[in-house]
């Protein structure tokens, strides 16, 4: 099943895309590999802020990397087209903002890569690195980046 009609089957709806930022673009291609900038779980209004650990659980962790994951669908598909271009999602880079004794880091981004799973199969699955920060920017929740092969 393609990627965009598995998208409709599970009842999902991309987010409208928020422009970056900063001075950078969203989405880059370099040959078949599509790099996607850095992704926080920004909302229209704002965005999921706060440490894991301390002001969010592990559950709202992931609900906030799922959402990074949206927000990433919805950037790499204004940026090639269609997600059904999607050969193999190749890498996962996921930062967590979370207290220093946390040890959960995993568990978070598995809100991200699960979501690649359902939408792409085994295409979604990836390499990936999973690891804590001591803040990010605006201090979200969580950050992602990904690298992409596409046909």
């Amino acid at each position: 099943m393609s990627a965009e009609a598995r998208l409709k089957e599970l009842g999902i709806e991309l987010p409208e895309p928020l422009a970056p930022a900063g001075n950078y673009v969203g989405a880059t291609t370099v040959g078949n590999l599509v790099y996607l900038s850095g992704e926080g779980p920004r909302l229209p209004d704002g965005v999921i802020a706060g440490k894991v650990g301390s002001d969010l659980t592990v559950e709202e962790g992931q609900e906030a990397a799922r959402l990074v994951g949206l927000n990433m669908l919805t950037t790499l598909r204004n940026h090639i087209g269609s997600l059904d271009r999607v050969k193999q999602i190749v890498k996962v880079f996921g930062m967590v903002n979370a207290v220093p004794d946390f040890k959960h880091h995993p568990a978070v981004i598995n809100g991200f890569s699960d979501l690649m799973v359902e939408v792409f199969g085994d295409k979604g699955r990836s390499a990936r690195s999973a690891v804590g920060m001591s803040s990010l920017p605006f201090q979200i929740a969580c950050e992602v980046e990904m690298i992409v092969e596409i046909e």
